[in-house]
């Protein structure tokens, strides 16, 4: 394996709220050169659903639907040697640093895609900023136990987060 680096910049301005973190970049992802790039993940449909939104098709339609919910994205791993598209393989990480975002956005709360982004954030990332994170179930294909109700249901939590209310 060899060590891959993470080739999508950030996405977030300065009224982004809520930080949604994923391990790395699936290898569709990669090529398309954008976040949740395979069809198969639903994580634009769930965050299309929460926020009451059509689904957006381009590129241009997510990053603004983001943008306009308050949210940014970004991964927790800046480089790692990884099989495929498989977290399960993940070695070698070196995390990305997310002091650009939190300097320069009004981020409140932290969110994670799933459990291997959790326990890399946990490992490598809190120790430094000392920010919790909340983890969400992942909207991975891969994810067979969360159906899309059961998805939406749990993510829901990113429109009303506790103290916004």
């Amino acid at each position: 394996m060899s060590r891959i680096i993470h080739p999508i910049p950030p996405i977030y301005n300065k009224d982004s709220k809520r930080l949604i973190l994923g391990s790395f970049p699936s290898v569709k992802s990669r090529e398309g050169e954008f976040f949740y790039h395979h069809p198969q993940n639903r994580f634009w449909k769930v965050i299309s659903t929460v926020f009451e939104e059509p689904l957006p098709e381009s590129i241009n339609e997510k990053k603004e639907m983001l943008l306009r919910n308050g949210i940014a994205i970004w991964d927790v791993i800046q480089s790692c040697e990884i099989k495929g598209s498989a977290d399960s393989s993940i070695k070698n990480v070196i995390p990305n640093d997310l002091s650009l975002i939190l300097e320069n956005a009004k981020i409140q709360h932290i969110y994670t895609n799933g459990a291997t982004s959790y326990r890399l954030y946990m490992k490598y990332i809190y120790p430094v900023n000392g920010i919790s994170a909340v983890r969400l179930p992942s909207t991975s294909p891969a994810n067979a136990a969360f159906g899309m109700e059961r998805l939406v249901e749990a993510w829901s939590c990113l429109r009303y987060p506790m103290d916004m209310i």
